[in-house]
């Protein structure tokens, strides 16, 4: 990274799709910047820097906007959720704002948005059902921490405003075991080990997964009061991912079961399962409204779900076929159709196109990338009556709607705010054959 500098007073426009604030400097080189909003004047100190842009973080506030607020978590917000600064209302209408721009971008400039979903009881705070923390190492032990936002370097972190605060509760028990373990060993080191996941289920039950380089016996280990289950994946120390290689360990029980929409879902501690469920339900509620209306006109349409993970949004809104390509989210799939006549196909999408058919209902809800490019040309080729696009990604969303606008259009579009106090958005799309 080329030497940081200090840039004074920038004035800031407006909060883009990244999270940052989009300002300029007063010889007009765009700057953008964390901690800071629309319409304030800006000093800060640039993390990277580019020929047409530099990205910075702001170090004093010489004009403040009415929305700015005082942060819960002041010595790590930047890092772990960069918009605890603005108000609530604030947030939800900054992300409504970039979610008609990604569309306008596309030139699709004619939807009409429903109003903003979020749950004002939360007030973005204490919502995550799941949480991941690194480690770091110095001459007191062994802490959980995050990476410092523009660098390489960590900072201590032993519990996040956004977690669950059942979550929130087991994380000093664990650091204390994690450390009562790494003295009983001749060489464990912070370094040995890679991230710490942990996820609660809203009856209360709490599991974790811990990442670790070596192969260490954790026979030994004291398991943290009030952890349902534990377990301990060696993985690749070649690869930064958090990805397991091999079970080394597990003790008691790492699935979870929450009641979605009035079904119950049963999940592990590494399924795709959504970690907000109150807003998650408000647009689980609209999916199976049109995948209702849909049946109820053409009563042998089929519906599928091509994206399914554990099955969530497929069973709750009643499909006939589930999709999804990892393995183990595949497991709890079949475990939570048990009784159920849902068909449940191990592939990726793109290599289960064959199940859309002219009659049917399709349910998208892909990674950030976006849809496979085969999954686009089979819907246009086959033409589904509708197609139900639940997306994490605005613009890669308003990129596919582009690419099947020949042969569908928009009956319904509205924002949610499935992350709180991030700048990720969640948006839902219902198409119409034309």
């Amino acid at each position: 990274m080329s030497k940081t500098e200090i840039i004074e007073n920038i004035k800031l426009d407006k909060l883009v799709h990244g999270g940052q604030c989009l300002g300029q400097t007063k010889e007009g080189k765009l700057v953008f910047v964390w901690n800071g909003l629309p319409g304030e004047v800006v000093d800060a100190v640039t993390i990277k820097k580019k020929s047409k842009y530099s990205e910075a973080i702001v170090t004093k506030v010489h004009k403040s906007s009415p929305n700015r607020i005082a942060p819960l978590e002041p010595d790590s917000y930047i890092s772990t959720s960069p918009w605890q600064i603005m108000t609530f209302e604030a947030e939800n209408t900054a992300k409504q704002t970039i979610l008609s721009e990604a569309y306008e971008r596309e030139g699709i400039k004619k939807v009409t948005w429903k109003p903003f979903v979020a749950d004002l009881s939360q007030e973005g705070f204490y919502y995550r059902n799941k949480q991941e923390f690194g480690f770091w190492g110095d001459d007191r032990g062994i802490h959980t921490a995050h990476f410092v936002r523009g660098s390489h370097s960590k900072q201590i972190v032993d519990s996040s405003a956004l977690a669950d605060e059942k979550i929130n509760a087991i994380i000093p028990r664990f650091v204390k075991s994690i450390n009562d373990f790494a003295k009983k060993q001749a060489d464990f080191t912070a370094g040995d080990l890679k991230t710490a996941t942990f996820r609660c289920s809203e009856s209360g039950e709490v599991v974790m997964a811990l990442f670790v380089k070596k192969k260490y016996d954790f026979s030994t280990f004291d398991i943290p009061a009030g952890l349902k289950g534990f377990v301990v994946y060696y993985s690749n120390p070649k690869s930064p991912a958090s990805i397991p290689t091999k079970k080394l360990y597990t003790h008691g029980d790492i699935t979870l079961t929450d009641s979605v929409c009035g079904k119950n879902i049963t999940y592990d501690v590494l399924s795709f399962f959504q970690v907000n469920l109150p807003v998650f339900e408000t647009a689980l509620k609209k999916i199976k409204t049109v995948v209702k209306a849909e049946q109820k006109k053409a009563p042998k349409s089929k519906v599928i779900d091509m994206y399914s993970g554990v099955g969530t949004i497929g069973i709750c809104v009643g499909v006939d076929i589930l999709v999804e390509s990892d393995g183990s989210n595949i497991a709890m799939a079949k475990l939570n159709v048990e009784g159920k006549d849902t068909e449940v196909v191990h592939a990726t999408s793109e290599h289960a196109v064959e199940h859309i058919t002219t009659s049917g209902v399709v349910i998208v809800d892909p990674p950030r990338a976006g849809l496979h490019g085969t999954l686009i040309d089979r819907i246009l080729d086959v033409k589904p009556a509708k197609l139900i696009y639940l997306s994490c990604n605005p613009s890669t969303q308003a990129r596919d709607i582009r690419y099947l606008s020949s042969a569908y259009k928009i009956s319904f579009a509205q924002g949610y705010n499935f992350f709180p106090r991030t700048p990720h958005i969640e948006s839902l799309i219902v198409l119409e054959k034309m």
